[in-house]
């Protein structure tokens, strides 16, 4: 690669839009830079650098979705609470949010908006950018509370290596009391676990 194209590369960020990408080193240089390979493209206007070696999953949704939250078995294999290995991305966002496109396999979860906050996390996506996850606790609470789409078993299994890493069921029980229709079921595992 020649110094111009070097200098052109280094001018941009680690992932961008098209319309940023532009804006920076020019339409021209941009396009021989993605047809010459340099540059790859991860989703419909979202580029990266050739040279990173990010989640691109992850960090495709740290771009388009920097509001919302890897949950349930996403959420609970990054914590080490499941043996599983997700398929597909659980991904929450807000209810009556705009899922966007997306190259990831993603399975999309809306959750109330009133509660959508609580127990989330940021996690590195890479590439400087940051992408929502929610605590081990508040994971296991809706493992338990959408036990009706995911099966008993994975709250029971995610609460059971939960507790033997030493979790506290009272900051279990706290974080529950914002969930009321989910206390008493959380509650009960406990009871019967402990």
């Amino acid at each position: 690669m020649d110094a111009r194209r070097r200098a052109a590369l280094d001018g941009l960020p680690d992932t961008f839009r098209y319309r940023e990408g532009a804006r920076v080193i020019g339409e021209r240089q941009l396009r021989r830079l993605i047809s010459d390979g340099h540059l790859t493209t991860m989703s419909r206007g979202l580029y990266r650098k050739n040279e990173l070696l990010e989640n691109d999953d992850l960090l495709e949704l740290a771009m388009k979705v920097p509001d919302g939250a890897l949950c349930l078995r996403s959420a609970l294999a990054h914590h080490d609470l499941i043996d599983d290995i997700p398929p597909e991305i659980d991904f929450a966002i807000p209810r009556g949010t705009w899922a966007p496109t997306i190259t990831a396999p993603v399975q999309w979860r809306q959750f109330d908006p009133a509660t959508f906050g609580i127990g989330r996390d940021l996690l590195d996506a890479g590439a400087g950018r940051t992408l929502g996850i929610y605590t081990p606790e508040r994971s296991i609470i809706d493992a338990i509370r959408l036990a009706h789409l995911e099966g008993p078993d994975l709250g029971n299994q995610a609460i059971k290596a939960w507790l033997r890493r030493g979790g506290q069921p009272s900051a279990l029980l706290d974080l529950a009391a914002a969930f009321p229709r989910t206390l008493s079921r959380v509650r009960h595992t406990l009871e019967i676990l402990l």
